[in-house]
């Protein structure tokens, strides 16, 4: 395989076997205000689904957990992107192929990886976040990240920035721990301490929402972490990775978060 998925488990929760089960339980118990589609207790147990393809011409791969198979309207989300990217890939790779024949250029097969995992799930809220990659013929394999946060009461998926006052406001709220918490990971990574007046961009702080934002749950009730997933070339060269900084859910984050959904946040640790 050209490049293995990392599992983005940062924010997974501290639970034990025992205590997801219940936390599963609770999920199933909660009646989402949903339509017909709603998922009724007799309903077969869900199933995760992964896909994995490997040939001269691509590599494809994308998964998703039995959590998410278990919403039939999610499931169909991301069985519909599953067939998307499919077909974008091939017909890509078919391109590149005729091109590379036609102008005398080695073909390397392309390539598109996509991994949700369960962040956490809690009575109300299903928390994912996907590691994503391409290749897409040039030095090396590009990655990123993507997250879904679904309501179970809305019965729809809802962005994180929706339970907050504002992005200006979440960003105040965590900026200054994240640049810290940063920092520390790049100083470890370089061996030697970040020099935020030097000029060089990859020693600037950035802001955390410019990057992907989960919310995760040590406790499977409540929401009190919040988690920054920043993809290559954004805090430091390529050499250097992603970084992926947990954050607890502070007073200052408690303010930023809309009145409406503040019983699904409490302060972390």
């Amino acid at each position: 395989m050209r490049r293995a998925l990392l599992a983005v488990v940062l924010l997974a929760s501290a639970c034990s076997g025992e205590e997801n089960k219940a936390g599963d339980a609770a999920s199933a118990a909660a009646v989402p205000e949903a339509p017909a589609a709603a998922p009724s207790a007799s309903a077969a147990p869900a199933v995760a689904r992964s896909e994995s393809v490997s040939n001269d011409l691509y590599e494809f791969e994308y998964s998703y957990p039995a959590a998410a198979a278990a919403i039939p309207d999610l499931r169909k989300r991301f069985d519909d992107d599953l067939e998307k990217q499919r077909r974008a890939l091939i017909e890509s790779a078919q391109v590149q192929l005729a091109d590379s024949k036609k102008n005398g250029y080695p073909f390397n097969p392309l390539g598109s990886w996509t991994a949700w995992k369960v962040v956490t799930d809690l009575p109300g809220w299903l928390s994912l976040s996907a590691e994503v990659g391409s290749y897409e013929g040039g030095a090396h394999p590009n990655h990123g990240f993507d997250a879904l946060l679904w309501d179970r009461q809305a019965y729809a998926p809802r962005p994180v920035s929706e339970l907050f006052t504002s992005e200006a406001d979440l960003s105040r709220a965590i900026r200054p721990d994240f640049c810290r918490a940063l920092d520390r990971q790049r100083e470890q990574r370089r061996g030697e301490p970040v020099d935020r007046g030097s000029g060089n961009d990859f020693d600037q702080c950035i802001d955390p929402v410019e990057s992907t934002i989960i919310l995760g749950s040590s406790n499977g009730k409540a929401f009190d972490r919040i988690g920054v997933l920043v993809a290559p070339y954004a805090a430091g060269p390529y050499a250097e990775g992603d970084y992926e900084v947990t954050l607890p859910v502070t007073d200052a984050v408690l303010a930023a978060v809309k009145p409406g959904f503040r019983d699904s946040f409490a302060r972390g640790r």
